[in-house]
């Protein structure tokens, strides 16, 4: 620790005799000290501390309230960069029981008053050279956990970049808008979130939803593009699409590609137990797949696909009504439609304002 670091230290001394005080302080500054505080009032004194300000404290033990040893207490108990400041206690009380009562509750250090002044400024000196090195490694830990915040933050945004390219190198094949699974995905969010998940969840679902077609990479084009109705052994190979999906997202160790790989097998699944792959029923299927469910339904009937027209958003609606109890969970079709019902409602009032 250089002089000039050592002599702007803020040093703060609490006596409530003046004296005592004034005389540290002329002996402080006359060594060099730049920024010595005084006080004879221990309230002060203490908020002060609690502020953060002082680098070293020295303590008188007897003082009205609250006295040294409350003092000692309360800052220690206070968490954060204060309590851990050095406190050097300097008291006439030299009783045995005075000193470790002082240490039990937090002093650093503990001298007798008048004391020898070369040994005051000694361990004056050895405090602030312990408090600088503190709060090097405060600053270090701190620059550390920053560093690591930021790289987590890159990996997480890697991740989701990754994910949704994959998810659209799948929906290219049959949808060269990519509109399809960022539709669903915002629809499947706002699910959620009607539905009571945290948010946190909800924005997983709405992350992970992208790729719940990503099977369809590994299907031909002769099913995937197909022009018309599939044969029963077509159907058969497209049902495919789930287990491969869900194979492709296998194993991941990120929340991401867990709901993915959820999301991904069961979105098939039906309520009454007549989906696709595993025939699961009701709530047996995983929540967010069901919500997959409706939110995919919705969007493929409304979407124009090779083999069809778009649905007007009315049949599509009574569709996923038809569907409550049977195709789908009656729960989540009762989000789905006020979702869609309050969607609808502000287009229409958007519509009337520009009129």
């Amino acid at each position: 620790m250089s002089t000039t670091e050592l002599t702007s230290s803020n040093i703060l001394v609490i006596d409530d005799q003046e004296a005592n005080a004034k005389l540290l302080d002329q002996v402080l500054v006359g060594q060099g000290y730049l920024n010595v505080r005084t006080t004879s009032n221990s309230k002060e004194g203490l908020d002060c501390i609690l502020s953060g300000w002082p680098d070293l404290v020295l303590l008188d033990l007897h003082m009205p309230k609250p006295n040294g040893y409350e003092i000692l207490r309360e800052v220690r108990a206070s968490g954060g960069s204060s309590s851990t400041c050095p406190i050097l206690v300097l008291t006439a009380d030299v009783t045995t029981p005075t000193r470790r009562e002082a240490l039990s509750a937090g002093a650093s250090d503990f001298l007798t008053k008048p004391g020898d002044i070369i040994e005051i400024l000694l361990r004056v000196k050895n405090f602030l050279e312990l408090r600088k090195l503190q709060r090097d490694l405060e600053s270090n830990n701190r620059t550390l956990e920053d560093k690591v915040l930021e790289r987590t933050r890159e990996l997480y945004e890697a991740n989701i970049e990754v994910a949704f390219r994959l998810a659209r190198a799948a929906e290219y094949r049959d949808d060269q808008t990519g509109g399809h699974i960022n539709r669903v995905a915002n629809i499947a969010h706002r699910i959620a979130l009607r539905l009571g998940f945290p948010e946190h969840q909800a924005e997983l679902i709405r992350l992970a939803a992208p790729l719940h077609d990503v099977g369809k990479i590994a299907l031909a084009d002769s099913i995937l593009l197909k022009q018309g109705p599939l044969t029963e052994e077509e159907r058969e190979v497209m049902k495919k699409h789930t287990i491969i999906g869900a194979g492709i997202l296998a194993h991941g160790r990120s929340e991401l590609l867990k709901m993915a790989e959820v999301i991904a097998l069961t979105h098939h699944e039906r309520w009454d137990g007549k989906g696709y792959p595993y025939g699961l029923s009701k709530d047996s299927i995983p929540l967010p797949g069901r919500i997959l469910a409706v939110a995919d339904v919705f969007d493929a009937l409304t979407s124009e696909r090779p083999y069809k027209k778009a649905w007007p958003v009315e049949d599509a609606l009574a569709e996923i009504r038809n569907g409550s109890g049977t195709q789908f969970d009656p729960m989540v079709v009762g989000a789905g439609l006020s979702i869609l019902a309050d969607q609808r409602q502000t287009a229409s009032q958007a519509t009337k304002i520009g009129e």
